[in-house]
């Protein structure tokens, strides 16, 4: 999901993953659209031991996510690209939007840093999806 601090071209991506069949979120970073905070993302989700990952067709993606050869698997039993898998991210980007003005297309809440963007939209995840008290 991506959003922007002060005007468009500084763009920020939030990178989260969630458990399919729970959609608890299992975890995020925020960074640019690069294969470096993908692969940031990955290292937070090892210890989970996830054997398929469901994504659109970003290229990091297909770039970042090898054959497991312990298991066996065809790269396209371990990596499923499409949307059909997709739709619970998506509604969590939809609450996202409607619950954190700074997400919002056309609004007066923005974000002057992108210290403080990642800041608030963290806070709100780790009180919402992990249910810590801030």
């Amino acid at each position: 999901m991506w959003s922007y601090v002060v005007h468009k071209h500084n763009q920020r991506w939030l990178w989260h993953a969630i458990d399919r069949l729970s959609g608890q979120v299992l975890a995020y970073v925020f960074g640019s659209r690069t294969d470096e905070v993908f692969l940031k993302l990955k290292e937070l989700l090892n210890p989970f031991g996830i054997r398929k990952y469901c994504t659109d067709g970003w290229g990091a993606y297909k770039r970042n996510l090898p054959v497991d050869a312990k298991r066996l698997l065809a790269r396209e039993e371990q990596h499923e690209i499409g949307k059909r898998k997709t739709q619970r991210i998506e509604r969590k980007h939809l609450r996202l939007r409607t619950r954190i003005k700074r997400l919002a297309r056309k609004t007066i809440c923005f974000s002057r840093s992108e210290e403080m963007h990642d800041i608030v939209i963290g806070l709100f995840i780790n009180r919402f999806e992990f249910r810590m008290a801030v």
